[in-house]
């Protein structure tokens, strides 16, 4: 358990069952079957925020006599907000152990930090980008996770659905650019066909022109 405290231990695991039993939204965490003092945790970027579609891996090392004492919380994926693997200065991190109150949960800890995330206020271990940035990382953030053996590992059924997202997007995207090259060989192929159209067209009426006038003329000489 790491020197984790009986007291750790007990609350720890009380808290697991409670994130189990009540989700918090956009967000999943889970221990170290290793070690209880490390947590890992996913937060799913909130529609309408430029971190949509993003999915945010991090992690809590708790201290040995939690819950008397706060979290270090990092964040390991790149979101534009926080430098990663760098210790957040939060109020419910351990930068700030006279703000901390003991009654406070992971589930706690995890809703503050995502209500930070969203937020523009500064700290210390904060960045500031441009929403677009956030956005074009947010749309890296699956594979670069996918990178990451020990996110795969922790969050199994979580990779396994971003796998399937990404290789639909990919399948969409090839059948896209399929229908763009047929599509552009119909249309460079569509003046061709209007011209050779064109072309019978006229040699049909100057055959028919020159017959009529091959005709008057057999007419004229008979009559003369």
């Amino acid at each position: 358990m790491g020197g984790a405290t009986i007291t750790a231990v007990t609350r720890l695991k009380k808290d697991y069952q409670k994130l189990i039993r009540d989700p918090v939204p956009y967000a999943i965490a889970a221990p170290l079957p290793s070690n209880i003092l490390e947590w890992h945790y996913v937060v799913t970027g909130a529609p309408e925020t430029p971190y949509e579609g993003g999915y945010y891996h991090g992690k809590l090392i708790f201290p040995q006599d939690f819950p008397f004492r706060p979290p270090s919380i990092y964040m390991i994926t790149p979101s534009g907000r926080f430098q990663t693997n760098t210790r957040l200065c939060l109020s419910i991190s351990d930068f700030h152990p006279d703000t901390w109150n003991p009654s406070w949960s992971v589930s706690t800890i995890i809703m503050g930090l995502i209500s930070f995330m969203n937020e523009n206020s500064p700290t210390l271990g904060s960045l500031v980008t441009s929403d677009g940035e956030k956005r074009a990382l947010a749309k890296r953030s699956r594979e670069f996770n996918l990178k990451s053996a020990q996110f795969c590992d922790l969050f199994e059924e979580l990779s396994d659905l971003i796998r399937a997202d990404l290789e639909t997007e990919r399948a969409a995207l090839g059948n896209a650019k399929g229908r763009f090259v047929a599509d552009s060989m119909t249309n460079k192929n569509s003046p061709k066909d209007s011209s050779s159209s064109l072309t019978a067209n006229l040699l049909m009426i100057t055959g028919v022109v020159i017959l009529f006038f091959a005709v008057r003329y057999v007419i004229l000489n008979a009559t003369v």
